[in-house]
């Protein structure tokens, strides 16, 4: 996966991630990270709620897809999706990101993904993919989010990815900053 995002950056093109419900937090941040540490123009959709909202509004299972086309996605460019329902037609989960994912590779741009089932049409298509197994049914949810997190974090923090010099923040740095938060 650190490949795809290097290779992106080689060639010039963009990183798009997409997903849906809660884990737009988590997209939120990526973008920020991705497109700070890895020097690469980075967007999700959630960076204008207003539009996202009035996409969905009109077509929801095309509302990806027309945000991609938008942007001019293209082979040069790769589609990261954070997903915890796996993008399950048959289950009516997520299809914008399954539609959205027939569209990049349509265009012959890179998928890539984390996502919570094995079901998904993420897993299928993606050119990487990393699949956090379903352990127990109230609780993959929250693991799940809890383990994009963390590989979204691990990817940022490799150093071939990292196109210029990151200072990351330490706990004692915090602590000995604002020792009020910790007592």
């Amino acid at each position: 996966m650190v490949q795809l995002f290097v290779d992106t950056r080689e060639k010039g093109g963009r990183l798009f991630l997409l997903e849906t419900g809660g884990i737009a937090g988590n997209v939120l941040h990526a973008v920020n990270d991705f497109c700070r540490v890895l020097g690469v123009e980075t967007y999700g959709p959630t960076d204008s709620v207003s539009d996202l909202s009035a996409r969905m509004t009109d077509t929801y299972e095309t509302t990806f897809v027309r945000w991609l086309e938008g942007s001019r996605l293209s082979e040069k460019d790769l589609v990261f999706v954070l997903s915890l329902d796996g993008e399950n037609r048959e289950k009516n989960a997520s299809a914008n990101l399954a539609t959205a994912l027939e569209y990049a590779k349509e265009v012959k741009a890179k998928v890539c993904g984390i996502v919570g089932e094995n079901n998904g049409f993420t897993v299928q298509v993606a050119n990487v993919c990393v699949l956090v197994p379903s352990i127990n049914s109230q609780l993959s949810p929250l693991l799940a989010d809890f383990i994009q997190t963390m590989i979204l974090g691990l990817i940022v923090s490799h150093p071939d990815v990292q196109a210029a010099e990151v200072i990351w923040e330490s706990a004692d740095d915090i602590w000995s900053a604002n020792p009020l938060l910790f007592t």
